[in-house]
Parts: structure tokens; C-alpha cells; sequence
């Protein structure tokens, strides 16, 4: 049923895409022609647009954001080299005076494709041809702050240098691509281009113990996530705070900092995303800030939820800049904090100990949630709970008094009920020993550097 589904969704998509293209062959074949052989006529943005009559990913978005005719033969620009690549090989026309393509096309040259790749230029040719008022009217379309931009239906490499800004490249959304081909939107991948991983939890709430009063602060973050919009939008609150909420939740390793940040995604179905910080900061000056970019840039207008672990690593306590290192060093946490504050969803950063973070930095926080070691009755309860239904205890086993005995983090617990489960297995049989459970103690405290 489900292939069914994406098969169908696939067809409507392939008609509707169909359709557009072809209309995309039209006004490119008018332009042309109207270029070099001065042909009157009307603008290629007046050509009529297929109707969005259907009911594919494709029609709907177009119809959802309302796109204009002259946004639409962008966005159709930004997809032909993914879909229909040999429509754009009409820029390879070469001017004869010179022995070169034309400067007015744009274009770039990729490493394995053989096909043009668009850039801002080419869809400035297209729009307004050699019409100054019209470039500029046309260079509208890509700025940040634009429709086509802001909602992510297309990107724009930043051109090297100080290159013009129509040197751009231009390209689809890549989440946006899957939703006009599959019908499904991609998830970028991790890697050094993208340094954030999605993660999820089959987890529910149930299985995270938290106290009261953390209880109650993380609650205020699922109440930002449910009713931001209404705050901001129907309320008219953006006229005076800050878009997005950013917490920092600090505590010892395995008391759920992780989990609850996840739980929060899956509670308000955002993708959560961990930033690799080991990823995203370099020792090559401005190269922390284009990995930054990437993922500020991708997450914009997506509702993603973005969790930076150990951000004591970028957010530590600031150096006086005696050193150029140093000097660079603030520059890449001072273009973070930008982002971070800009940023319109929410933000939360973790670290072991609030002390490592600067205060300059905890200013900046909605809500700073201390995750503290679970006291008796809450490591009591992880332990009631974490235990498999298929397992039994030995009767030596007296939870309350290991709860009351050993401080335990959850991740912890979790960690010793995995080696006893384990050790229950080798043997052939479901008994969690006693002697096992001690002994996964032992190893929890002497990983921890503690003595029992």
C-alpha cells in the first residue's frame, strides 16, 4: 500500500513537473530569440503559466506560497539540471566575436556533471534580458529575505571573493526536490558540508525522569514550540522580543539532556538536529562560519529544533584576544551567537557544567535548565522501568536500597541494566544476578573515575 502511494504521488508529480518544464523550453526558446534577432513581443514572464489544477507535492507548494510567474521560471531554472538537464544546453551558444559563451548567461562548471549548472545570472538573462530596470526589478527574487529564499524553495552558494552576487549558484531546496519528484521531503545528509545529525527516540516521556521544576521549565519550551506562532503573529509580539526561544540545559553526563530535547521534537513533530561541534569548528579562518551557514541556512524555515551538545567547546568562557588565534576564535562564537539569535525556532545548547559557559552567552537564554543527578525515588523509578518485561529478577535483588545506596545517572542505569541483560543471555536463561548488577556498578563508577 505504501509503494502504491509513492508510486502515485510520483506520477502526479512527474505530469505536473512535465508541464512546467516544458513551459520553462518555451520561454527560454522566446528569450533567445527575442535577444538575438530583436523579435518584438511580450516579456517571457507574460507567456501564460500551466495551470496548478492537479493535486501533486509540486502544484500544492506552488499553490501554497502563492509564486509568481517570474518565481516560478526561477524555481523551474533551479530544478532543470536535476530533472530535464539538456534544457539548459542552449547557454553553451558560444559568441562568435569573442570565442567564449556569453557573460549574460552565467553558469558554472561542475566537477562530474556535464551539464550548466544556473546561476542568479541565468535567471536575470531570462527574466529581463539585456533590460537594466529589469535585472534589478528580477534580482528582487533573490534576496534573503524573498519568498523563494526564505522559504527554502531555492539555495544560493555565496560566489567566492568579492564576485558579483548574480555569480551565485542556484539551486533547488534539497528537502524540496523530494517533495516535487517522491513526494517525500529529504533529510540532508551528516557531513562535513552539513556537521548535524537527525536524531530521534522511540522513547516517550514516561521513560525520562525528570523533577518538578525541570518538569515545569522544559514545558515552557513545548508551549514556545505549540504557540510561538500565535504569540508573535496574532498577538503582534514581534514588534517586541525576538523571534525563536534558546535554552541551555547543563548537567552531568546521562541525566537526559539528549533525550529530553528529543522527546521535545517528538512531542511537537520538529526534527531535532545534534550540531557536531567537532565538525563545525576549524582551524582554517572562515571556514567555521560556512559550516555554520549550511546548517543555519537549511534549518531557516523548517521548524527544526537545533541541539548543540558539549557547546562548552565553542561557548567556553571567552580568551582576551591576544593572539591572532584568539582574535579568530571570538569572531567564529560571535558570528554563532548572530545566528543563533536570528534564528526563528529554537535553539538549545547543552554542556556538563554552567560555569564553562560564559555569561555574556547565559544572558541570551530564555530559560537555563539545570538537569541535576536523580536523587533516591527518581533513580528508584529508572530502575523499575528500564528492566525488560522478558526478565526476572534474582530474589537478593532489592532495588530500593541499590536505588537509595549508589548515585546513578540515568544514562547509567541504562548502561548496567544493558551488561547484566546481556550477560542473562549468554548464559541461556532471563535471571538479572545479583553479582552482575554489582559489578555493572563497578564499572559504571570506575568509568566516572569514582570509587564505591
Amino acid at each position: 500500500m505504501e509503494n502504491l502511494i509513492i508510486d502515485m504521488a510520483i506520477a502526479a508529480n512527474s505530469q505536473a513537473l512535465e508541464r512546467e518544464l516544458n513551459w520553462l523550453m518555451t520561454v527560454l526558446d522566446f528569450r533567445f530569440r527575442q535577444y538575438f534577432r530583436q523579435e518584438p513581443g511580450e516579456q517571457p514572464e507574460m507567456l501564460p503559466a500551466p495551470e496548478m489544477s492537479g493535486n501533486s507535492a509540486f502544484e500544492n507548494t506552488i499553490r501554497d506560497y502563492q509564486l509568481t510567474e517570474p518565481e516560478r521560471i526561477a524555481l523551474a531554472i533551479a530544478l532543470a539540471p536535476h530533472l530535464r538537464p539538456q534544457l539548459l544546453d542552449v547557454f553553451y551558444t558560444r559568441n562568435s566575436t569573442y570565442d567564449r559563451g556569453f557573460s549574460e548567461f552565467g553558469g558554472l562548471k561542475g566537477t562530474n556533471f556535464s551539464g550548466f549548472l544556473p546561476t542568479v545570472e541565468t535567471a536575470l538573462f531570462v527574466l529581463a534580458g539585456s533590460s537594466v530596470a529589469g535585472r534589478i526589478a528580477a534580482a528582487a527574487l533573490f534576496k534573503i529575505d524573498s519568498k523563494l529564499v526564505e522559504s527554502g524553495l531555492i539555495r544560493l552558494s555565496a560566489p567566492p571573493g568579492d564576485e558579483p552576487l548574480p555569480s551565485a549558484q542556484l539551486s533547488p531546496g534539497r528537502d524540496f526536490l523530494g517533495l516535487f519528484t517522491t513526494g517525500v521531503s529529504e533529510k540532508p545528509d551528516f557531513s562535513s558540508n552539513f556537521p548535524a545529525k537527525l536524531i530521534t527516540t522511540p522513547l516517550a516521556w514516561e521513560d525520562v525522569v525528570l523533577d518538578e521544576l525541570v518538569h515545569d521549565q522544559v514545558n515552557e519550551i513545548r508551549l514556545w514550540l505549540e504557540h510561538g506562532k500565535t504569540l508573535m503573529t496574532d498577538w503582534g509580539l514581534h514588534r517586541k522580543i525576538k523571534a525563536g526561544y534558546r535554552s541551555l540545559f547543563y548537567g552531568p553526563p546521562g541525566t537526559g539532556k539528549t533525550l529530553t530535547a528529543t522527546l521535545l521534537g517528538k512531542m511537537t513533530g520538529r526534527d531535532v538536529y545534534r550540531i557536531d561541534l567537532s565538525m563545525v569548528v576549524s582551524k582554517y579562518i572562515g571556514e567555521t562560519e560556512k559550516n555554520l551557514a549550511n546548517v543555519f541556512d537549511q534549518a531557516m524555515n523548517k521548524h527544526w529544533i537545533l541541539f548543540f551538545d558539549e557547546a562548552d567547546s565553542l561557548f567556553g568562557k571567552r580568551t582576551s584576544a591576544n593572539s591572532s588565534n584568539d582574535h579568530f576564535a571570538n569572531q567564529q562564537v560571535s558570528y554563532l551567537l548572530q545566528r543563533i539569535e536570528d534564528y526563528p525556532g529554537v535553539v538549545i545548547l547543552a554542556t556538563n557544567l554552567k560555569s564553562n559557559i560564559d555569561e555574556a552567552f547565559a544572558r541570551r537564554f530564555q530559560s537555563i535548565i539545570h538537569f541535576q543527578m536523580p536523587g533516591p525515588e527518581e533513580r528508584l523509578t529508572l530502575w523499575e522501568s528500564a528492566f525488560s518485561h522478558k526478565s526476572a529478577l534474582e530474589e537478593s535483588i532489592d532495588l530500593t536500597s541499590i536505588a537509595h545506596e549508589y548515585e546513578l545517572s540515568g544514562g547509567s542505569i541504562s548502561n548496567i541494566i544493558r551488561y547484566c541483560s546481556l550477560k542473562a543471555i549468554d548464559r541461556g536463561d532471563n535471571i538479572i544476578r545479583r553479582n552482575d548488577l554489582l559489578n555493572g556498578i563497578k564499572k559504571e563508577f570506575k568509568k566516572e573515575g569514582k570509587v564505591k
